[in-house]
């Protein structure tokens, strides 16, 4: 048989077919039911729903955060006062966020070095210590925590915990005083130490409850090899779960931070406000930004209403930056996401 020499040669390359009809385009977006079709729509309509009532939001806080700035005397930033209505400055509005600003990071900055610590401690023993019994009574009664609400937290606070601090602050003061930090003079211990402490009570659950998934998804393939080694169960930890949830954990400790500084309630019920900023955590007095919202709104004018509106704007910066950062470490590893385990 004659073998063609006339036949053309097999193109080097094939380009893709592209969809040329409506449906065709729908299979290539991979919505061509109408379940599929409604399901995309809502996902879809959700994320621009969210999106929008955030701009809304911050439109809104923005809008009324200028009316209140534009005729505040004082510097907004770093004035120790809070006078909307001018009481004592010939009727004019005199106020600043300094003292705010400076209770709300010590207060969360010492919610965080309790709770870190303790959190871990708790999140290592139910992953890798306790039998599995013992570990999920344990993991429920956390859960439960985090459902307690914020005001049974602020009176358990202000009628228990802080009652029942004077011995701490007198033993702090006695070994720790010579700092200045931890001087204490006597009186109510309504504190921004006090805060503090109740405040790393309620983030305890949440950074417990992410560092113990992070810790369970290490892959066991580290770990068995960590102790074929002869490497013992601390030393398992330490080599293989800590260093792999290392992420995780930083993430966890900056939701509850998230979580510290919007606080409200909590805050109001068991500190003396204050604008003073003290040298010692342990004297009486400050102020957070959620705790002064809570307590001036209702008997505020407009204008202060819109004052208090303006620091509310910067606690919402301050949390939406949380948040940011906390998403970008968890984007920088992906391994504890479970797909390696």
């Amino acid at each position: 048989m004659d073998i063609p020499t006339d036949t053309p040669p097999p193109p080097s390359h094939v380009e893709d077919a592209k969809p040329t009809t409506t449906e065709q385009k729908r299979a290539a977006r991979g919505a061509t039911r109408p379940g599929d079709r409604i399901f995309l729509g809502l996902s879809r309509g959700s994320g621009i729903a969210l999106l929008l009532i955030m701009a809304a939001v911050a439109t809104f806080l923005a809008y009324r955060a200028s009316v209140a700035l534009a005729d505040n005397e004082g510097n907004f930033l770093t004035t120790f006062e809070w006078d909307p209505a001018g009481v004592a400055h010939d009727g004019k509005p005199y106020f600043g966020i300094a003292v705010l600003v400076f209770g709300t990071i010590v207060s969360s900055i010492i919610a965080l070095a309790i709770a870190v610590p303790v959190a871990i401690g708790i999140a290592l023993f139910i992953s890798h210590y306790a039998p599995r019994r013992l570990a999920a009574p344990i993991a429920y009664v956390i859960d439960l925590l985090a459902a307690v609400p914020s005001i049974v937290y602020g009176l358990w606070g202000a009628l228990v915990v802080a009652p029942n601090l004077t011995g701490l602050y007198t033993w702090l003061d006695d070994y720790f005083g010579w700092t200045g930090i931890f001087e204490y003079e006597g009186g109510a211990p309504r504190s921004l130490m006090t805060v503090g402490i109740l405040l790393a009570i309620m983030i305890l659950p949440i950074i417990t409850n992410v560092s113990r998934e992070v810790f369970l998804q290490v892959p066991k393939m580290h770990e068995e090899a960590a102790l074929a080694l002869g490497a013992t169960r601390w030393e398992v930890i330490r080599m293989s779960v800590l260093p792999f949830g290392r992420s995780g954990i930083i993430s966890a400790s900056m939701l509850g931070l998230g979580r510290a500084l919007g606080e409200t309630i909590a805050v109001a019920t068991v500190l003396s406000p204050s604008f003073v900023i003290q040298t010692s955590v342990l004297d009486y007095g400050g102020g957070t930004f959620a705790q002064n919202i809570a307590s001036k709104f209702s008997e505020a004018s407009e204008y202060g209403r819109d004052a208090l509106i303006a620091s509310g704007l910067v606690l919402f910066v301050i949390t939406l930056l949380v948040n940011g950062t906390a998403r970008l470490i968890i984007a920088r590893r992906k391994e504890y996401s479970g797909a390696n385990a």
